[in-house]
């Protein structure tokens, strides 16, 4: 019996990379797309292949329809299969006040946060859910604590979480009866490397447990919502983010 296959977006670096590495642990073949990093998605493909997986790292903008065509062509030829979506390809756009913004700035956010995961996901039930002939699976969509804070200064960033919540919970009453499970992760702050000093003392004090989370942390919450031991978990939109 082959592998489980999952695909994960935006797979090359942070949060998306833990949970391609993390899911190759568990078992999976990994399929992850990417931007524009080459370099850094030949490393992430190569340790799940070390890992004694199998891995695709397909180039593609998110918010390119063609692309995520081809992206799930792609897929579909190499592995043949899929168990699990995990749309986690995200961008905060130029941070400002709302009346200083650009329309082209949080539509750009608004596309690639959320419509992208409407079409990932519209194509990973063409292939997941029972009724079009699939064998089930599971989408986690990658939220943000944002949407609780209204993010000032950001807050196309935080609408965008919003939907993905609404998306989250819409979709698992949808597809219940089709063998999918939908759940989203809402991280608080994560150690990626690219916040200040600064940022990160307020990031820390704002938690209860007085730390940013690694990204590893984020992986095995996703995991476990992709797995049977979450087997009666849907619509939930489950926070890692050390009690802030």
């Amino acid at each position: 019996m082959s592998n489980k296959v999952i695909l994960v977006t935006g797979g090359s670096r942070g949060i998306g990379a833990a949970i391609c590495r993390h899911a190759a642990d568990l078992g999976y073949d990994v399929a992850f797309t990417y931007k524009s990093s080459d370099a850094a998605a030949q490393k992430v493909a190569g340790e799940i292949e070390a890992k004694g997986k199998k891995a695709l790292a397909i180039k593609a903008d998110a918010a390119v329809d063609d692309d995520t065509i081809r992206a799930f062509k792609e897929l579909e030829e190499t592995f043949g299969r899929l168990d699990a979506l995990v749309y986690n390809a995200g961008i905060t756009g130029a941070r400002s006040r709302l009346d200083e913004s650009s329309t082209e700035n949080f539509t750009q956010v608004m596309m690639v946060n959320t419509v992208a995961a409407m079409t990932y996901s519209r194509e990973a039930i063409k292939r997941m859910s029972t009724k079009h002939g699939g064998a089930g699976g599971s989408i986690v969509m990658i939220s943000s604590t944002a949407y609780e804070s209204g993010s000032p200064g950001s807050v196309w960033y935080a609408a965008s979480k919003g939907g993905i919540n609404a998306m989250t919970i819409g979709l698992s009453r949808e597809l219940g009866q089709d063998g999918i499970r939908v759940n989203a992760v809402a991280p608080g702050p994560i150690n990626t490397g690219i916040t200040s000093p600064q940022q990160t003392k307020i990031f820390v004090e704002s938690t209860s447990l007085k730390r940013m989370a690694e990204p590893q942390e984020v992986a095995t919450v996703v995991m476990f919502l992709c797995s049977e031991g979450a087997s009666f978990t849907t619509g939930a939109v489950v926070k890692v983010a050390g009690g802030r």
